[in-house]
């Protein structure tokens, strides 16, 4: 299962670009929440593992079998069923399970099955990706997770899943008719679900993020405190721990939501731009270990990835400077929180298998 190899070929620019993420977080977290600073230490070390070991796991031989991706998938979506059933919520939501006083978050790991599942559904049909039937099929196995995952309710997770069934059905070509078709079912499901779906705090960030002068102590106050964070920030930001909305407490969720916000108050716009420019490297690698890999699979394994973590990245930093709504989703590998970077660590690890089998 192990090929002890030469890292001749490790992609230490998108490892390296991780890196500097990573310690952008860990920067936020120390000048915020130490507990939570030496917990995030923890999870990093282990991505960390997990990125260099699993380089040289055998990725391609495991994701080759159906009985793994099948496993994944069915394993996450028996998980978000279960979290619909623990009593109690977090943050408002059920999107957390608890096992033996560890937390984490099932919806990380239907990524992971989602992603492998579909990448081989299209890598064997992205000819005949626009057929009736296999739109069909892999709209089903994309909607039930989605399904569940609304139930909890997490509006957020569920368009980042909607958004890897579109981007592979893109990735394989565009038929007109039915991608004009699909638009007009989307626009339609989006009504429905505006009318029997969404929760009504749901409603109220869609609603503030139209009219985002309304409500400013209430369902907008979370971004109209990031933007003055960001605003007030300067050209090289506040100082370490000198960030007022942050360490004032005005700024909220400020080492998960809106760490962006929190970062930038304090290392002002030199350090977003960083910050942004580092995760603009990262995607961009992976487009080219993407595009360079043999093999349909690994193409969709590591372009969806591409595509989830933009996903992320877009919505985050779109709702830190008020130009997205508020729904909850991280930013990769900067926001607090183990499931999601023990995600991106094994989608790395997996990309950086991809490549050093490559040469």
């Amino acid at each position: 299962m192990f090929r002890f190899t030469s890292f001749r070929n490790f992609d230490w620019v998108l490892f390296g670009g991780l890196c500097v993420v990573a310690c952008a977080g860990m920067l936020s977290l120390a000048s915020t929440n130490m507990q939570l600073f030496w917990k995030q230490s923890l999870w990093y070390g282990i991505a960390l593992l997990i990125i260099l070991f699993g380089a040289i796991f055998d990725w391609k031989w495991l994701l080759s079998q159906a009985w793994f991706r099948w496993g994944v998938y069915g394993v996450s979506v028996l998980l978000l069923i279960a979290s619909n059933f623990q009593p109690g919520t977090i943050r408002g939501t059920k999107s957390w399970l608890t096992i033996a006083g560890i937390q984490f978050e099932p919806v990380e790991l239907a990524k992971l099955g989602l992603l492998f599942l579909l990448a081989g559904f299209f890598s064997k049909r992205h000819i005949s990706a626009w057929q009736s039937k296999n739109i069909f099929l892999s709209l089903v196995y994309a909607a039930i997770p989605a399904f569940f995952i609304l139930l909890h309710p997490d509006l957020g997770s569920a368009v980042v899943i909607g958004s890897v069934w579109i981007g592979f059905l893109l990735m394989s070509g565009i038929h007109k008719k039915r991608f004009l078709i699909g638009l007009f079912v989307i626009i339609i499901l989006a009504v429905l679900m505006w009318s029997f779906v969404l929760e009504g705090y749901q409603k109220d960030r869609l609603t503030g993020f139209i009219f985002p002068e309304r409500d400013p102590f209430g369902i907008n106050y979370n971004v109209i405190q990031s933007k003055i964070a960001i605003g007030s920030s300067g050209f090289f930001g506040k100082g370490f721990g000198q960030g007022t909305q942050t360490q004032l407490k005005f700024l909220p969720e400020a080492q998960t939501d809106f760490i962006f916000a929190s970062f930038v108050e304090e290392w002002g716009l030199v350090g977003g731009i960083v910050l942004m420019g580092t995760f603009f490297v990262i995607l961009y690698r992976m487009a080219v270990i993407g595009l360079r890999a043999s093999g349909n699979y690994s193409k969709f394994i590591i372009l969806g990835t591409a595509l989830i973590l933009t996903v992320h990245f877009l919505i985050n930093v779109g709702a830190n400077l008020g130009v997205m709504p508020v729904t909850g989703i991280t930013f990769p590998f900067l926001s607090y929180g183990g499931s999601s970077v023990l995600t991106v660590a094994v989608l790395i690890s997996i990309i950086e298998h991809i490549k050093l089998e490559s040469r």
